[in-house]
């Protein structure tokens, strides 16, 4: 049997790549200690850009659309096997599992079925983190699992605090003008960043503390990009782009970056291989390790990712290799799905500008090392023609191998799921029942 090490799962809310050690003026002194001390992974993607079909995709290792997360928890949407949680697997292997604070894989109401062995319901960042440190300063002598999760850096932000982020020298994502609106709105989500990292460093001291930071396996990530315009639920990497640092037991040590192209979704196969574990025959990403051993450079060639319902239904489907990303849409829409953009000062700077009546396509492609960007669209040009069906041809594959339903047709919410009008304005605005 694999050595039994502890696991210190660590995540926050919409915060994407942008911590100190991806290169982004955010101040993390912890996530930047923690990433010197263990590996980074350079260009890691979440399987959906929406905060319950990516959390869910990680933790059991699947697709949204094949563990049934297709839409929000806390809107009606649930797994279709919650025994496929990675919980379980770690419990039949003798570990002990917490959960202190987010999770958005379950209603609120109904966390008990996820299936910890302890839950502490929500509380502040503070209480959350004080929770986990009790937990790790009376740890239980078996291993453990645990999950610490954060809403931080979710909208709304918090006052921009000018000892952290000065509004005035702030630069906005590159999605966005530079403007004093878009400044100060980044001033806030520096300043919830901070918050977070705050609450890491008081969790990972106590690990030092406590003793047990050798033999714990620190999984560091997020759900999916910022909330900004242009950002969370959509399918550039602006959106899908996610932070992932692993320190810890098994060669994750020594403040290495791994360039290779890498998914949320190879995390559960990455534990598996870890603990000796057969892998559940449900998995459907790949072992880190190969990389971590230096055995291979690459274990993908292409990462996908899927929206189809976040406030309101916008349903599109994407792959992206180094080189190039393909998305495309199911709805025939030509415009801007807008209340799957949260409100903010961002968003009522693009919408004073047209955002409204600004068009879409249908197909999107992309090269990515002329247009990083990801903002001059090449479906259209007959010299790309031959990439575009490559690519095109590579996500029907998938969407069949995968049994996508939206192969079928349009895909309908559960019944008891409540949605936005994609006509809308807002998420704000009363969602409606999806079968009424």
């Amino acid at each position: 049997m694999a050595e039994r090490f502890n696991i210190l799962y660590l995540h926050s809310h919409d915060t994407g790549r942008y911590v100190q050690p991806y290169g982004y003026a955010v101040p993390t002194p912890n996530i930047q200690r923690l990433a010197e001390e263990g590996v980074l992974f350079r260009q890691c993607f979440c399987a959906g850009p929406t905060c319950s079909p990516s959390r869910a995709a990680l933790l059991t290792g699947m697709y949204p659309h094949s563990c049934g997360m297709t839409g929000l928890a806390h809107r009606g949407w649930r797994l279709n096997d919650y025994r496929q949680h990675i919980v379980h697997t770690l419990k039949k292997e003798g570990y002990y599992t917490a959960l202190f604070g987010t999770q958005h894989v379950a209603p609120h109401a109904e966390v008990a079925r996820i299936g910890y062995d302890q839950v502490m319901p929500d509380g502040s960042a503070q209480e959350r983190t004080r929770a986990a440190i009790d937990f790790l300063t009376n740890a239980p002598p078996q291993p453990f699992f645990i999950s610490v999760g954060y809403t931080e850096t979710h909208r709304e932000f918090p006052s921009p605090d000018p000892t952290v982020a000065d509004e005035r020298y702030c630069r906005p994502p590159a999605t966005l003008p530079d403007t004093p609106e878009t400044r100060r709105d980044m001033a806030g989500f520096i300043t919830s960043a901070r918050i977070l990292d705050d609450c890491y460093g008081q969790i990972l001291n106590a690990l030092e503390q406590t003793g047990l930071a050798a033999n714990t396996l620190v999984i560091c990530t997020t759900d999916h990009g910022p909330a900004f315009p242009g950002m969370k639920c959509t399918l550039t990497d602006h959106g899908i782009g996610v932070l992932l640092i692993m320190r810890g037991p098994g060669g994750f040590t020594g403040g290495r970056v791994i360039e290779a192209l890498v998914s949320h979704l190879d995390i559960f196969p990455t534990l598996c291989d870890l603990l000796g574990i057969v892998p559940p025959t449900w998995l459907q990403g790949y072992s880190l390790m190969p990389l971590i051993r230096g055995e291979k450079a690459a274990i993908r060639e292409h990462v996908f990712a899927e929206v189809t319902y976040h406030a309101a239904y916008e349903p599109q489907r994407g792959v992206r290799t180094t080189r190039y990303k393909y998305i495309s849409r199911f709805d025939a829409r030509s415009t801007a799905v807008l209340p799957n953009c949260d409100d903010s000062l961002s968003k009522d700077l693009w919408l004073r500008h047209g955002w409204r009546e600004r068009p879409q396509a249908q197909e999107y492609l992309f090269d990515l090392i002329w247009d990083p960007n990801e903002a001059n669209n090449l479906a259209d040009r007959p010299e790309t023609q031959p990439v575009l069906e490559e690519m095109r041809n590579r996500l029907i594959r998938w969407m069949q191998e995968t049994n996508d339903p939206l192969l079928n047709g349009p895909v309908p919410a559960p019944a008891g799921a409540v949605v936005n009008d994609p006509n809308g304005l807002s998420p704000r605005e009363r969602p409606q029942p999806a079968h009424p």
